[in-house]
């Protein structure tokens, strides 16, 4: 599938959180422009928003991870096209024609239709 870039999209986050499945973090305030995102603090006090679908909490401060994740964000500007492979809590993994990858906001995107590649 791909999509149009309709705004442009800059990265806020430089040092993003990456996790495998199954380690123990903790949990912070839950994102309120993005609710399906909550601050997450790994065991080397790395922080930053994690999607809600991947942790299965252990008691209200702690949660273990379901799933791989990288937090990376991807720059991009409007009218460029972007592959998307995976969407999670209104966030698609996309990729740059020149290779990079990372999430971009769907509301920065146009996905085209009918488009299977």
């Amino acid at each position: 599938m791909r999509a149009l870039v309709v705004a442009d999209y800059r990265t806020k986050y430089h040092d993003p959180i990456r996790f495998d499945a199954g380690e123990i973090v903790h949990l912070g305030e839950r994102d309120h422009e993005w609710p399906a995102y909550v601050w997450t603090r790994l065991a080397d006090d790395r922080a930053g928003w994690a999607p809600c679908d991947l942790l299965r909490p252990l008691d209200a401060e702690r949660a273990e991870t379901l799933a791989s994740y990288d937090a990376r964000e991807l720059d991009v500007s409007v009218g460029q096209s972007l592959r998307l492979h995976d969407e999670l809590g209104g966030w698609w993994w996309a990729q740059r024609e020149d290779g990079a990858q990372g999430w971009v906001p769907a509301r920065h995107l146009q996905v085209i239709q009918g488009d299977a590649s």
